[in-house]
This record gives C-alpha cells, sequence and structure tokens, in this order.
C-alpha cells in the first residue's frame, strides 16, 4: 500500500495544475487495484487555496477496506513547490483507533506523525506526535464532541519542540445538505487565526467546500480563502463465491473542511482536511 500511495503523491510534482488534473485520474486507478476484498470504498478531493501569494492547489484520495483507511495526497504551491501527505488509520476495536503517515515539504524534508483515538458516549478524543527529520517532536491532544444533532464543537492544542503551546476551537453546524465550521487558533507567539468554511452535498457522492482563513499577529494579517470538490464512490469488485463473512459497515464520515498549510508557533503544519 505505501509503494503504492508514495507513487501516486510523485504523480503531484509533475508540475502545474494538468498534472495534479492526472493525480485525481491515477487515484482512481490506484484505488481500483488497492481492493483486496469483495467490496471496497474510495474517495478523491481536489481544491485551491487562493492567497495574496497566488493560488495553492491540491488533490488527495482516499480507500478503506478491511477495517483499515489508507490515504495519500499533496500540495503545490505558487512556484511549483509540492508538499505530500500519506497515512494510514486502523480501527484496532470498537470506539479505538490507531493513525500513522509521513509529510514530506517542497524541501524535501519529512514528519512522521503518529496517533491514537478513543471514541464513548458522543466524544472523540485523540492525542498524537509529529517528529520531524531533525528529531524535533511536537505533540498535540484534541477532542470533538457531539452537543446535538447536527451540532459539534472540538478543542485542543499543540506544543511544539520548543515547549511553546498553541490552542485551537472550532464548531460545526449541519442541516440539510450544508455543514458550516468556525474556529479559531491562539497561536504561541500570541497570533490569531480565525477560520470558516462550508461543505454543501449537490450531488451523490459529490461535495463541494469553501472556506477562509485570516492570520493575525501583531501588526498585520493575512486572508486565505479556498475552494474544492470532494468525490466519493464504492467500487464493487466480485471475487470466487467467499464463505458467510460479517460485514462491518463503517459510519458516515464527519464533515470535512480544507484548511491550507500553516505555522503553529514553529510547526509547520501541511495542509488538510479538519
Amino acid at each position: 500500500m505505501n509503494d503504492q500511495s508514495n507513487s501516486a503523491c510523485k504523480l503531484v510534482s509533475s508540475a502545474s495544475k494538468t498534472g495534479l488534473r492526472r493525480m485525481m485520474i491515477a487515484a482512481a486507478a490506484v484505488a481500483l487495484t488497492l481492493s483486496s476484498g469483495s467490496a471496497f470504498a474510495g474517495w478523491a478531493r481536489g481544491g485551491t487555496a487562493y492567497t495574496g501569494r497566488g493560488e495553492y492547489n491540491g488533490a488527495h484520495f482516499g480507500s478503506c477496506g478491511g477495517g483499515s483507511c489508507s490515504h495519500a495526497g499533496g500540495v503545490m504551491n505558487p512556484w511549483g513547490g509540492v508538499a505530500t501527505n500519506s497515512g494510514t488509520v486502523t480501527r484496532t476495536s470498537p470506539g479505538q483507533f490507531s493513525n500513522s503517515g509521513t509529510a514530506y515539504g517542497p524541501n524535501g524534508r519529512s514528519m512522521q506523525h503518529a496517533g491514537d483515538t478513543s471514541c464513548a458516549s458522543g466524544s472523540c478524543s485523540h492525542t498524537g506526535t509529529m517528529t520531524s527529520s531533525g528529531s524535533n517532536t511536537a505533540t498535540t491532544a484534541n477532542t470533538v464532541t457531539r452537543n446535538a444533532p447536527g451540532q459539534y464543537s472540538s478543542s485542543g492544542s499543540v506544543t511544539g519542540p520548543n515547549g511553546n503551546t498553541s490552542t485551537h476551537t472550532a464548531s460545526t453546524n449541519c442541516a440539510g445538505n450544508t455543514c458550516n465550521r468556525y474556529g479559531t487558533v491562539d497561536t504561541a507567539n500570541g497570533g490569531t487565526v480565525t477560520h470558516s468554511g462550508s461543505a454543501t452535498s449537490v450531488a451523490p457522492g459529490v461535495v463541494v467546500t469553501s472556506g477562509s482563513a485570516t492570520a493575525t499577529n501583531v501588526s498585520h494579517s493575512t486572508t486565505v480563502v479556498t475552494a474544492g470538490t470532494v468525490t466519493t464512490g464504492t467500487v464493487i469488485v466480485a471475487p470466487p463465491p467467499p464463505p458467510p463473512a460479517v460485514v462491518y459497515v463503517a459510519p458516515a464520515p464527519a464533515p470535512a473542511v480544507w484548511v491550507p498549510g500553516h505555522w503553529v508557533g514553529a510547526v509547520w503544519v501541511p495542509a488538510h482536511w479538519a
């Protein structure tokens, strides 16, 4: 799986939006080869972040099977540099999940990330670590709680290798076909990042996303505007007649909003969906 994910990520580095579009097509092809059972679920995402320095284009895909989900993707900056991220999330027992993966920056430096998530009584808590190629480690702690039907809140912190801590809070409200998210990040150096976004289902398996983030640090502020599309689907592969088996149906994923790559104190957090 890792070799195939890395191959898909390298497609992004062909530099240009055309290369990113080709990656989405390749993701679908790779997704077909990843299936190891009779049923296999896959998804793909693509989007653009518009900043004062230019456009950042991203593509991401994933697949699930056998109690585990794997993902791979990348983001291209206005100068042609590419950052990639790949990883795996595994359900270890009811309500218990573990994750691990690797992110590479445009300069080729890597960051290993790993964590554990526990869910019970409408709340999920996550703890994790991020270790750079220079052996510097940052720790994370987050909690997401379902307050009411369609209503979610989250909070957490990131502590850098120097001991400085940044905190974040957010809320998500879903009604009809749309989910809206609002949040704030307070950085260790006194800066503030406010972000908001929405995700709307426009057709079966197709979600359109948009959002913005504004970073303020003492004397200046910067705003990033994002837009993208998420497509999902299930590919059925007919195997030889299998013996009776228990089928686990994963719950619907939580609403996702694209968050561009950003600095949290002295730690660079790659672009991701939150």
